[in-house]
């Protein structure tokens, strides 16, 4: 949760706006969906083409630089979405990612009472009943929730052993906000759907109602709770890891009381100093302790950022490491389950014998492909990138010059957005924590190498894996051997029909009816666009007059072109 930020009240923060606040996002969707058609389809389809390329980068970054100022006016859940926008690295072009990856979760705080009236209403009694004391002043605010210190009463502190607390209470009607902004979304997923440059690249309702879950269960507090309570039992018996414990009597759906446990912030340098911890010791301790939680806990905290990790001095001499990597906030968690796991282990296989189709069917397998894939694009572009490093050891791999690294980068970025698959969430937000955890481990030692904690883990994988991979690459050679043996008697039956004369072949019937298909399919298509373009021009003239104008204009040619193509004969 990001820290107070002082500035004017939210302008749609009351459920009475929803209706404005829907209407505004369906407004400003509606608007550049005209324009990504018109540029991306409309005028490549004319042969300007160029004109479309030219423009592009400056048209991505202002579309995302407005979405920015639009996400940062409305909160709620549209600072959620410019968040999540940034890490769909796959779909989104790096002109978008690149302006919203900066969009903080930070909005002005709600005034106490209304704070004061909600925990009150969800716990059931005054808030002086409940506490020793209440901060007024949040220590932290989110479009989402607030937190504040408080402090419990002395016979709930005898009970759960917690005296300072950190209560989190959910803004006043965010959960209609949620309802609202979701309802948006997915209606304008499913004006996406209709969009081919789109939708051959990305299941976008699917996206939707995947954003629409991690969002749903940020709301739910007593998820977040027993996140915590899950994410302590892991590193139970571990000296390095702490996590706040819950004051259940405290907690609803809407309200979440946890221990107080701020401490240092990860990346204050001034701080760790003082108390005597180097920060290039802390560093290859964070990634240690993440790596854990994706490879051997599989329930890993998804938004490692600096606010979210405290270093805690260890002064009572209870433990022989000298302080602790404290975590808070899990709201967003991760998991990698075992069918994950599998598919790993088969992508692992198929990299390593530069096997494109093993590639793409264990892509297939978590979920990645898009159905209706062109598998043999596909396959190249994926055995291309795997084979520049893909016989690199850990140790090679150190040496490569970083330019490199990044010429990969930019290559593998541009093949995922060209091809119609996408990562899963699982994938995205492992994604998103370990690039949080490789800024975080560079901000403390700029010579870190996150080769160094990797390898462990990545060599552990396998040799649990070993097993099972001898396994699947048995499975393999059998089935290669199968499908050998009954090759020569499929090739002797095909030759078989062809003497016989049971397999012909007849064209001039089908060429006249794929002719009538060719006119009508571009009668549809032209009568399509005129409606686009009216429809696009009528909704786009309430904010842009003179384009509205344009389109609606423009519609009357291909409305022409089609009655044109609709008279002409056989």
């Amino acid at each position: 949760m990001a820290s107070v930020r002082r500035g004017r009240a939210d302008p749609v923060a009351g459920p009475g706006n929803t209706r404005a606040r829907y209407r505004r996002i369906l407004r400003f969707s509606a608007y550049y969906l005209a324009i990504i058609w018109f540029f991306e389809l409309a005028l490549p389809r004319i042969g300007l083409v160029k004109i479309s390329e030219a423009t592009r980068t400056k048209r991505m970054r202002r579309f995302a630089q407005r979405f920015h100022a639009l996400a940062v006016e409305l909160g709620g859940l549209m600072i959620k979405v410019g968040q999540f926008m940034s890490s769909r690295l796959d779909v989104l072009p790096p002109e978008i990612t690149a302006e919203l990856e900066g969009l903080q979760d930070e909005v002005p705080p709600v005034p106490f009472p209304a704070i004061r009236a909600l925990a009150e209403a969800e716990l059931g009694a005054p808030l002086e009943r409940l506490f020793a004391s209440f901060d007024e002043v949040p220590i932290a605010a989110a479009s989402l929730g607030q937190a504040h210190r408080a402090r419990l009463l002395p016979a709930d502190a005898a009970d759960t052993g917690l005296d300072t607390v950190v209560v989190k209470v959910q803004r006043p009607g965010i959960d209609k906000i949620v309802e609202v902004d979701l309802a948006a979304l997915r209606k304008v997923g499913g004006w996406l759907s209709h969009v081919r440059i789109v939708s051959k690249r990305a299941d976008m309702p699917a996206l939707v109602e995947e954003f629409a879950q991690t969002s749903l269960e940020e709301i739910d507090y007593l998820k977040e709770a027993a996140n915590s309570e899950r994410f302590a039992a892991d590193f139970e018996h571990d000296e390095r890891v702490e996590a706040p414990l819950v004051a259940w009597e405290r907690c609803t759906r809407r309200v979440l009381t946890l221990e107080d446990v701020t401490a240092i912030k990860i990346t204050d340098a001034q701080g760790l100093a003082a108390a005597g911890i180097a920060p290039a010791e802390v560093a290859p301790v964070f990634a240690s302790v993440m790596f854990d939680q994706m490879f051997i806990n599989g329930f890993f905290h998804a938004d490692p950022h600096p606010g979210n990790i405290f270093v805690t001095p260890v002064t009572d001499g209870s433990s022989e490491h000298p302080w602790k990597l404290t975590f808070i906030d899990f709201g967003m968690m991760g998991e990698v389950p075992t069918s994950t796991r599998a598919g790993l282990r088969k992508l692992l296989i198929a990299a390593a014998g530069r096997d494109g189709k093993g590639l793409v069917r264990a892509i297939s397998d978590v979920g990645v492909l898009i159905s209706g894939a062109d598998t043999a694009e596909l396959e190249r572009a994926m055995t291309q990138l795997f084979a520049r490093f893909g016989g690199l050891g850990f140790a090679e791999l150190k040496e490569v010059d970083p330019r490199e690294f990044r010429d990969f980068a930019v290559e593998f970025g541009d093949v995922v957005r060209s091809l119609p698959f996408q990562l899963p969430e699982n994938f995205l937000l492992i994604i998103r924590a370990m690039s949080l955890v490789s800024g975080v481990c560079s901000s403390l030692d700029e010579k870190f190498n996150l080769w160094d904690s990797v390898e462990p883990y990545a060599a552990q994988l396998l040799r649990d894996e070993r097993g099972n991979i001898i396994a699947d690459v048995g499975k393999q050679a059998l089935d290669a051997a199968t499908t050998a043996l009954r090759l020569p008697g499929r090739v002797d039956s095909l030759l078989t029909q062809i003497e016989d004369g049971s397999i012909r072949v007849s064209t001039p019937r089908l060429e006249r009816q794929m002719v009538l298909l060719q006119r009508t399919g571009a009668r549809a298509l032209s009568m399509g666009v005129a409606g686009v373009l009216l429809l696009a021009g009528a909704i786009i003239r309430a904010d842009d007059s003179v384009l509205g104008n344009v389109l609606m204009i423009a519609c009357v040619l291909p409305f022409v072109h089609g009655l044109w193509v609709g008279r002409r004969g056989p």
